[in-house]
């Protein structure tokens, strides 16, 4: 595991946004952990989280000029990355939208930097069904601009809906890079958490769980 994999679920963990027992998804599935971005909730953690972002960005190489946060938890992440970029020499224009389209001042959904012509990093917490996502891949084209990638914090790793039979185990992440053309990487996986549990004193007795809960809704790709 590198670096910035075990930093961020040491972050995480420390800051609660990472938690283990037993949580009932929006899904309704019982899971052994659960991640929640908006517990990052004050500067010293969000820097430490950007960081990650940042170093995630990098290793994987992509060629963007432009952040983008989907709301809501898109906005302080996309905003807290760009600070971080900047502390390190580059100064990247910003871009959110709202919920609801403004029909007063400057009006509109989109806010920050124009887009138009410009290649577009969508940073996230996470990639649950894709809706989300895709209506930011929709904005960003509507806008003049070119998706360039996709940043979330923590991939699950899990298939949509209930498993299938045929071998086809999709995870959202997967889904949304394949019909969008449009390269998704994480911070860290449920792959990453396996093995950054296996190696704590601490965690080891959730794997068993974990690896339990990947055995049966885990995606075809998980390492």
């Amino acid at each position: 595991m590198t670096d910035h994999r075990a930093r961020f679920l040491q972050l995480a963990l420390h800051a609660q946004a990472l938690r283990f027992g037993q949580f009932t998804l929006k899904s309704g599935r019982q899971s052994p952990y659960f991640f929640n971005a908006g517990r990052f909730d004050s500067g010293a953690r969000l820097a430490g989280l950007a960081a990650c972002y940042a170093d995630a960005v990098e290793e994987a190489g992509l060629s963007f000029d432009l952040l983008f946060g989907p709301a809501y938890k898109g906005i302080p992440l996309a905003t807290a990355v760009a600070c971080e970029f900047s502390r390190r020499g580059r100064d990247l224009p910003v871009a959110f939208n709202r919920k609801e389209a403004k029909d007063h001042g400057e009006g509109g959904l989109l806010i920050g930097a124009p887009l138009e012509d410009r290649r577009v990093l969508i940073v996230d917490d996470v990639i649950t069904a894709g809706t989300a996502i895709r209506e930011a891949l929709g904005l960003i084209r509507a806008g003049g601009g070119t998706p360039a990638g996709i940043v979330v914090a923590l991939d699950r790793q899990e298939v949509l809906g209930e498993p299938s039979t045929d071998g086809a185990r999709r995870s959202a992440a997967q889904s949304v890079a394949d019909e969008t053309g449009v390269p998704v990487i994480a911070v860290a996986s449920l792959h990453d958490l396996l093995a950054f549990a296996g190696e704590s004193a601490d965690l080891v007795h959730h794997r068993d769980d974990l690896l339990a809960y990947r055995a049966r809704y885990g995606s075809a790709a998980q390492d």
